[in-house]
């Protein structure tokens, strides 16, 4: 059983790296204006109706990972300032309220969810780099196997808030607009980008467990054995000793 186990550390280290480049890409909308990057956006809105000066201020707008955008043939194009972490907080991004839905015109929800939801993003590919490189000591021993999965666990844990924080600001983001008689769209490779990640690290945290735990078995039953053994031939050699201090005795008789 002990040689499947690199074979399911290469299976998970596989959905590892595949986990990481889609939020690699998920990160890099709105800083990168190359395909397939330009298609990736969390939410497009109509904004007609809304007036505003501000530099992020496009009609219809997308909102990705690094920037406020425009859209051209279907793509991101004439992106605003570029900056990690960007919010969704249409009042704070355009400086006006002015034809926003009143669910978007004050508060901090949505700001908050967009920028926790982003923090999260960060953190799980943080963990799903580090079990990355430890799954290469997974392909030979069991403890490797179990550190990896632990480090793939977190990534899952973050992926996971993230994905439910990014879902719960973009359709309650699209349903005001929505119901503001704007249109409005969630962004589709997004979306699901982000949940396949979540997708990838939970299968290659279960592979890198279930690696940990094949051999060892293997690995009791080969101690019980050696134990057996040493026991074994400790016994042989008190009963030699008193054998030939029998012998010696009778010569002497």
């Amino acid at each position: 059983m002990a040689v499947a186990r690199p074979i399911l550390a290469l299976l998970a280290l596989l959905l590892l790296a595949g986990g990481i480049v889609m939020d690699l890409l998920v990160a890099l909308s709105g800083g990168v204006h190359s395909s397939p990057i330009t298609q990736i956006f969390f939410l497009q809105a109509d904004l007609t109706g809304v007036t505003s000066n501000s530099q992020n201020f496009h009609n219809p707008a997308r909102w990705t990972w690094n920037s406020i955008c425009g859209v051209q043939n279907g793509l991101n194009a004439n992106c605003g300032s570029t900056h990690a972490a960007q919010s969704f907080s249409p009042a704070r991004n355009f400086g006006t309220t002015s034809g926003l839905p009143a669910a978007l015109s004050g508060g901090s929800k949505f700001y908050y969810l967009s920028r926790f939801a982003w923090a999260f993003y960060v953190v799980s590919l943080f963990f799903a780099v580090i079990a990355f490189f430890l799954a290469f000591i997974a392909l030979c021993t069991r403890l490797g196997a179990y550190l990896t999965g632990m480090m793939a666990a977190l990534a899952l844990f973050f992926q996971t808030l993230t994905a439910a924080l990014m879902t719960a600001w973009t359709v309650m983001g699209r349903n005001a607009f929505r119901k503001n008689g704007q249109q409005a769209y969630i962004g589709v490779k997004a979306f699901a980008f982000t949940w396949a990640t979540m997708g990838c690290f939970l299968i290659a945290t279960i592979l890198f467990c279930v690696g940990g735990s094949m051999g060892k078995n293997e690995s009791k039953q080969k101690s019980s054995y050696f134990g057996r053994k040493r026991s074994t031939r400790s016994r042989g050699s008190f009963i030699d000793e008193g054998e030939s201090g029998r012998r010696v005795k009778d010569e002497y008789d």
